[in-house]
């Protein structure tokens, strides 16, 4: 029975609201510009986007 209620804990826990999904957005967007600048030949700006998008915002659209 100790069982049961730490999974439900666990389930409500993982649920994900709209600030995941705002995180998510924000992430897959900033990625795609980072993709973007990056064909444009740009590589200060590009990299920059890119590493705010994966280490970041994704992250964050995760845990949060």
């Amino acid at each position: 029975m100790a069982r049961r209620r730490k999974t439900a804990a666990a389930e409500a826990s993982l649920r994900f609201s709209r600030a995941n999904l705002w995180f998510a957005l924000a992430g897959v967007a900033t990625v795609a510009a980072g993709y973007y600048v990056l064909s444009l030949g740009s590589i200060t700006l590009a990299p920059v986007l890119l590493v705010i998008g994966y280490v970041v915002l994704l992250p964050l659209a995760i845990i949060r």
